[in-house]
């Protein structure tokens, strides 16, 4: 309930616009790649890779907007807590920074 959501993206002209600037005030953080540093956006880039590829393609339709939201929340859970991963040793996320901490 204290944490505040934070959407990280790219300088494309819809996240830049004063429009989507006053969508989000006061509700969302915005952070956002430095110009001319599009690897900021890296590690997110390959997470939403990895989900369009282990659960989103895999599934042709989506009937409901809920049914989409549900599978998302899933896949979010196994990524986080149950995916082994060889660049964290093996370890879940979850487990990884457990051990690190």
């Amino acid at each position: 309930p204290t944490s505040t959501p934070m959407l990280h993206s790219d300088r494309g002209f819809q996240y830049t616009s004063i429009s989507f600037k006053k969508l989000l005030e006061g509700k969302i953080v915005q952070s956002m790649s430095r110009v001319g540093r599009c690897i900021d956006n890296g590690p997110m880039e390959s997470f939403w890779g990895t989900l369009k590829c282990e659960k989103y393609y895999l599934r042709r339709t989506y009937p409901t907007f809920e049914e989409l939201q549900k599978d998302m929340d899933a896949y979010i859970y196994f990524y986080n807590n149950e995916r082994l991963q060889a660049k964290l040793n093996g370890l879940s996320p979850l487990e990884f920074r457990t051990k690190t901490a």
